[in-house]
């Protein structure tokens, strides 16, 4: 098998859960959450693994040590996903094939939903697969937005979004799948130009459509995957859709 990469983003803090912990160390069950994250990652054969580190890098690099031959890369100001990602400009460069990009703090992933995402990228020979879900419950969800022959356009943000594209329905569940490459190229060219002032990953299809490569959005996940845990009574739904070992 050749060589897959997963970068999990796990940089962020975690105001919104009310604690100094950070985010993907709350547990579940008695595990960070981050660790259903990477078990997942594992069971689907991406067999190189970066943590993307930010606030209390080093509480985050100690409670993963029990992890073989991770990697950690360290984003040094909240930026935006796009940013985050740029701190693994070297991983990137080093790597030939698919890379996985995902969140740390989606415990609810499934191992199957990931190899989904990298097939698509194989089958189709193409630079990015966006993975969605459906869900009328999309408030602050990125949108997929499709042409009218339901091609893949643009991934648009919540706070971006005009109110015809707040009624779609196809969110951005934040999993991704890239030609390592493609990606690198595409990063270079991300500019903040939003009204977060960041730089969005979600970005980096629209600049690989426009360069003629082939992009897709595939809805491959449940919305229940596509779940983050940013508060804590969304942790204590998780932690009841999960089963105890």
């Amino acid at each position: 098998m050749s060589d897959q990469l997963a970068i999990v983003l796990a940089a962020g803090r975690s105001t919104r859960m009310k604690s100094d912990l950070p985010k993907v160390l709350h547990e579940i069950h008695g595990k960070p959450m981050i660790d259903y994250v990477l078990d997942a990652v594992r069971s689907a054969g991406l067999n190189k693994v970066v943590v993307v580190v930010g606030h209390q890098a080093e509480r985050v690099q100690q409670a993963l040590s029990h992890h073989d031959e991770l990697e950690f890369a360290l984003q040094t100001e909240q930026l935006g996903t796009g940013h985050a990602v740029m701190s693994c400009r070297d991983q990137l460069a080093a790597h030939n094939g698919p890379v996985v990009v995902l969140a740390g703090d989606t415990p609810l992933l499934q191992a199957s939903s990931l190899e989904g995402l990298v097939k698509q990228l194989v089958d189709n020979n193409a630079s990015a697969v966006i993975g969605s879900a459906n869900t009328e419950n999309n408030f602050g969800l990125g949108r997929v937005v499709r042409s009218a022959d339901g091609q893949f356009e643009r991934i648009v943000e919540q706070k971006d979004a005009n109110e015809a594209e707040q009624q779609i329905t196809e969110i951005n569940t934040g999993c991704y799948a890239f030609d390592s490459q493609s990606l690198l190229r595409s990063l270079d060219q991300l500019k903040p130009e939003n009204s977060q002032s960041e730089y969005y990953l979600t970005d980096c299809p629209g600049i690989m459509q426009q360069a003629g490569e082939t992009v897709l959005a595939s809805c491959l996940f449940t919305i229940e995957e596509a779940m983050g845990v940013n508060t804590q009574e969304q942790l204590a739904e998780v932690s009841q859709a999960i089963q105890p070992c």
